[in-house]
């Protein structure tokens, strides 16, 4: 099955169209597990060809149940995907804030020429 090229977000989160979107492969799962773990193809990969997204399951011996959480990810890694953040207001200081902050600096001058040398006049 070859993948159609990718698209930009959003992409469809529902199972049956997920089912028809991704390539299914399954292979012997590493680490430790077991002797049947090593013997049986239980590990599941997922590529959602529309993002280019992989997941892997290889938590259990079972296939089903490793499918099963290869496209819970799936469907966690497209939820991240299909964000869109909130588009930024600009906002303007009132007058009375810029009055104070000016005031406070005028405040913060005024005590440092304080702190300056003593002079003989």
């Amino acid at each position: 099955m070859s993948l159609p090229p990718r698209r930009p977000p959003p992409y469809v989160l529902d199972r049956v169209t997920l089912e028809r979107e991704v390539e299914v492969d399954t292979f012997r799962a590493s680490g430790a597990g077991g002797q049947h773990l090593h013997k049986t193809e239980s590990a599941v990969r997922l590529t959602h060809g529309p993002s280019g997204v992989v997941v892997i399951a290889s938590d259990t011996r079972s296939q089903a149940q490793n499918r099963e959480l290869a496209f819970e990810r799936l469907i966690a890694r497209l939820k991240k995907l299909n964000f869109v953040p909130k588009k930024r207001k600009k906002t303007r200081p009132t007058l009375g804030a810029k009055k104070r902050r000016l005031e406070g600096k005028r405040r913060a001058g005024a005590a440092k020429r304080l702190r300056g040398r003593v002079r003989d006049e």
